[in-house]
């Protein structure tokens, strides 16, 4: 890994991009914000135009927040219950009460949503952290999704309480290009 500076040409959005361990728990995601934010990821592409997913949203001292809480691990409470916004993603990999695929593309394609939020919200001076720390068996079962429907991961939205840390590590372009590869013969 190498510490990289920002790399010349890189659109400063995703330059400065980093994921806070650290939100300031005064600041408010509103609700235009919010719907800024999930038009980002409403415009993202998908499989077939697809979209295949969807998303459960959380705020401070609304009751969809105090249903997301205790799922937490301790890991990610420490800070991501300061966040302005706490979003549930989820996938939709199957159809109806079949076990049959609907889209093997399913979870790239709300990868690219949530990029897509991540940038928009990097425009809107928000930070994002998208995390896994979280009893996946426990949020499935409060929250009850839809047949066909599975949570994959959750982000935390709001405003970093402090800087990124000096100099971030990155892989090399190279071993990007090169680690999925054996060495030639």
């Amino acid at each position: 890994m190498r510490h990289d500076q920002e790399p010349p040409g890189l659109h400063p959005l995703l330059a400065g991009r980093f994921s806070p361990s650290r939100f300031d728990p005064s600041a408010v995601v509103d609700d235009r914000s919010l719907g800024l934010l999930l038009e980002a990821a409403r415009w993202a592409p998908s499989a077939g135009n697809s979209q295949p997913w969807g998303f459960f949203t959380s705020r401070p001292g609304e009751p969809e927040h105090e249903r997301v809480l205790p799922h937490l691990a301790p890991s990610s409470a420490r800070w991501a219950t300061d966040a302005g916004l706490l979003v549930v993603t989820l996938t939709r990999r199957h159809v109806g009460d079949t076990e049959l695929l609907y889209s093997e593309f399913a979870d790239y394609d709300l990868g690219q949503a949530i990029a897509h939020m991540t940038v928009q919200a990097q425009a809107m001076g928000l930070a994002v952290h998208q995390f896994r720390a979280f009893d996946l068996e426990g949020l499935t079962k409060e929250l009850r999704p839809n047949p066909g429907w599975a949570i994959v991961s959750m982000i935390a939205v709001g405003e970093a309480a402090g800087e990124p840390q000096a100099g971030r590590d990155r892989r090399s372009v190279s071993d990007l290009l090169s680690a999925p590869w054996s060495p030639s013969e």
